[in-house]
């Protein structure tokens, strides 16, 4: 089931917000040993809560990097998290991908059939994020980009005709509790635990989200 806040706590996150990311970050850092980066933060402007970059039409407001070098910028140093969030508190917590997980990025739907239909299995799972943009990712051990297309060939399906995306290599997840504009903040659906430290190889989730996402895209049949 997805996890969500009550409507007490949702209510006080805007006030709460800038001390869960910094205590976020620095826990992503300290406890699992995540890379993390200080993205982008929404800001009031004239009413309305805009990207720090500038961009009108940002497309990820309030989330995402903040220079074209960000991948140098990445510490897993709890100490440099703390300064740097210490420093801007209301700056998204980024995770690159690619170094210690990689992330299968599905449609939600697809994404909750898959995961009832793990769990049920006793799959090994990872942590789980939920986008406001109705997007999951199941964190997997690095190097899935390089089998997860060759898998999906094996079960059927032509990669560009699913809707499953790797975050690998040179690419970044944004982390909760980031805010994505007015569009909400990212979830965890499955959070970072002592039980689920030990991330699952993509074989092991490919097949179940593969199949998910082409029952999204499989016709329905003509009722006529």
């Amino acid at each position: 089931m997805k996890e969500t806040t009550t409507g007490t706590q949702a209510a006080q996150i805007p006030q709460q917000r800038t001390e869960l990311l910094l205590d976020s970050a620095v826990r992503y850092a300290e406890e699992r040993h995540w890379d993390v980066l200080p993205g982008t933060w929404l800001e009031a402007r004239e009413g309305v809560e805009r990207c720090s970059c500038g961009d009108v039409a940002c497309s990820a407001p309030g989330a995402h990097p903040t220079r074209p070098d960000w991948a140098a910028e990445a510490t897993g140093s709890a100490t440099a998290a703390r300064a740097r969030w210490s420093k801007q508190p209301r700056a998204s917590i980024l995770l690159p991908t690619g170094r210690t997980f990689d992330a299968i990025d599905v449609p939600e739907t697809a994404g909750f059939l898959a995961l009832a239909r793990m769990e049920r299995l006793d799959v090994t799972l990872g942590p789980v994020t939920c986008t406001p943009h109705r997007r999951m990712l199941f964190f997997v051990l690095p190097g899935a980009g390089a089998k997860v297309p060759d898998l999906v060939r094996r079960l059927g399906w032509a990669p560009s005709t699913i809707d499953l995306v790797v975050r690998g290599e040179g690419d970044y997840v944004a982390a909760p509790p980031t805010r994505v504009g007015a569009a909400g903040a990212v979830q965890w659906a499955r959070r970072p635990t002592a039980a689920n430290r030990w991330l699952p190889d993509a074989d092991e989730l490919t097949g179940p989200l593969a199949y998910a996402c082409g029952q999204e895209t499989r016709p329905v049949a003509d009722s006529r």
